[in-house]
Formats: C-alpha cells, sequence, structure tokens
C-alpha cells in the first residue's frame, strides 16, 4: 500500500535535491515510476544527481532540474510554473532544502538570517507557492516538510537551526490545519522528522558513516509507508534512539512548562538525575 499521489506517471517536485534525502528521495519516487523534478541551488551537484538518476530510468526526460535559492520566492515560484510547464501537474512537493551550522545565540547575524531564511522561508515559500495549485487539481497529493527532532526538544548549541526547524513544524502543522478544513480537498500535509542522518549537513563529504547514524535512504524507506498510513508525524528513529526514546525525550521537554522547571531542563544539572529516572521509567 503507498498514498495515492506515489503512482507511476506522477509528479514529484523535490527541493535540496542534490544530496543527501532530497537525492535519495528523488530515486526513490523515480523508482516508482513518477516524473521528478529536482531543485537544489547547487547547479554542478544537481547536475550530476539527476544524470544518476535518468541514467536508470526507460524515460530519461522524466527527470527535470532547475537551480533554485529557496529562500527566494520569486525563484520558487518560477520553479513552480517550470514544473507545471513540464509536467502539467504536481503530486507531491517535498520541501526538503535545509543548510546547518547556525550556532549559538550571540552568534553571527547573517549567518543566522541566512539560514532561517532557507530552512524555514524556503518551506513557507514552496508552501505558498504550490499549494493552491496543487488544492485545485482536485487529485490526491501530498506536501512533505522536512523538520528536526531539534525543532522539538531544542537542544541547546545550534539554535539558530533549533529556530528554524521549530518553524517549520508550526507551518507545516497550520498547513495539515488548513487542508482537512477544505472541502474536497485530496492534499494532505507530513512532516519528515528524521533522526541522526548521514547527510551533507551532518559531515564532511569525506566521513565514513557513524555506526548510530541512518542513511538518507533508511529515512526515505521510513517515510512512504508512514506516508500511506496516513502519519502527519513521521518521527524516524536511528541506529541508536527508538522512538520510545524520543517519546520520553519530547515529553520531558514538554512537561518543562507544565512542571514549571527551569529552561531546557534536560540538561540543567539540577535535574540529571531526574531525567535519567524519567528515561528509565515506564510509560
Amino acid at each position: 500500500m503507498s498514498h495515492p499521489a506515489l503512482a507511476p506517471g506522477r509528479v514529484a517536485v523535490i527541493t535540496g535535491a542534490a544530496s543527501g534525502i532530497g537525492l535519495a528521495a528523488a530515486r526513490k519516487f523515480a523508482g516508482l515510476g513518477m516524473k521528478v523534478c529536482m531543485a537544489d541551488a547547487n547547479s554542478e551537484a544537481l547536475t550530476t544527481a539527476a544524470a544518476s538518476i535518468a541514467d536508470l530510468l526507460e524515460s530519461p526526460e522524466n527527470v527535470h532540474t532547475r537551480a533554485v535559492d529557496v529562500s527566494n520566492l520569486g525563484e520558487v515560484q518560477g520553479l513552480k510554473d517550470f514544473a507545471y510547464g513540464a509536467f502539467g501537474e504536481v503530486a507531491v512537493l517535498m520541501n526538503n532544502a535545509g543548510i546547518g551550522g547556525g550556532g549559538g545565540l550571540f552568534g553571527d547575524p547573517q549567518r543566522w538570517r541566512r539560514l532561517i531564511d532557507v530552512n524555514l522561508w524556503g518551506v513557507i515559500n514552496g508552501v505558498q507557492s504550490f499549494a493552491p495549485e496543487m488544492i485545485k487539481q482536485g487529485t490526491p497529493c501530498a506536501i512533505v516538510n522536512t523538520g528536526s527532532k531539534q525543532g522539538i526538544t531544542t537542544p541547546p548549541g545550534d539554535v539558530a537551526y533549533n529556530v528554524s526547524k521549530a518553524g517549520v513544524k508550526v507551518v507545516t502543522e497550520a498547513l495539515a490545519h488548513e487542508l482537512r478544513n477544505i472541502p474536497d480537498c485530496k492534499v494532505t500535509a507530513h512532516l519528515l522528522i528524521p533522526g541522526f542522518t548521514f547527510t551533507g549537513i551532518t559531515a564532511a563529504p569525506t566521513a565514513v558513516k557513524p555506526p548510530a547514524a541512518w542513511t538518507a535512504e533508511q529515512v526515505v524507506d521510513f517515510l512512504l509507508p508512514a506516508m500511506a498510513a496516513g502519519d502527519f508525524y513521521v518521527l524516524c528513529p536511528d541506529n541508536d534512539v527508538t522512538r520510545e526514546m524520543d517519546e520520553r525525550r519530547m515529553l520531558w521537554a514538554a512537561q518543562d512548562i507544565i512542571e514549571n522547571r527551569p529552561a531546557l531542563s534536560r540538561w540543567h544539572p539540577n535535574f540529571a538525575e531526574a531525567f535519567a529516572r524519567f528515561m528509565r521509567s515506564p510509560r
């Protein structure tokens, strides 16, 4: 069983498609017989990635590329026009483009702005540009936005990244609410929440995948049946962290407010023992 948008001959648009989860998704969609429109800011890497997919297909013309900076609304609108002009419809939109390394709270303001422009505004631009047209189609469609566990538990350190991914969660939740309240709407929304994944964001190109990390392909393989099941929150484990561990961490984070604990108490020395006990306790 698969999501009805994932069908041979239908069209998937993926941003951040030159590497990592985006490239893995493009390969998977193409393998299902879909036409794919791959977008990325790195045009050279995008050309190489698209060629690797086209070589596997009987109809290489079913893979199109577009160099796009998702932080630029005009360029994302151009991507929408390009995709509809080439294929006539869009069944799947995967707002996946992202960058890391924003740094701490008092880090470089320009780096902060760039990270939020790409990670958060890139998703907003994608949703606002594509969703109205996808709704009008009246056909089964899906919008997948790539979030992060860091946008939920917000660990200390890379604050700018946390902020951007927290925003993606809020935007995607709002999208799901809007879609389900539109009469006869056949578009679904999904928040992809990867675990530790070996991608260009998490590792240098020459690095070896850590045993704890999943591959991008594993993340996409986890995503597809979750979409088929109608899941909104697609919470991925990895080789070190189980779903139960994620649930406990997220529950603790939410209870900081309810229990009036210090902010980010999971990392507060006075709560170290309490958190350890909580993680060991049954649900």
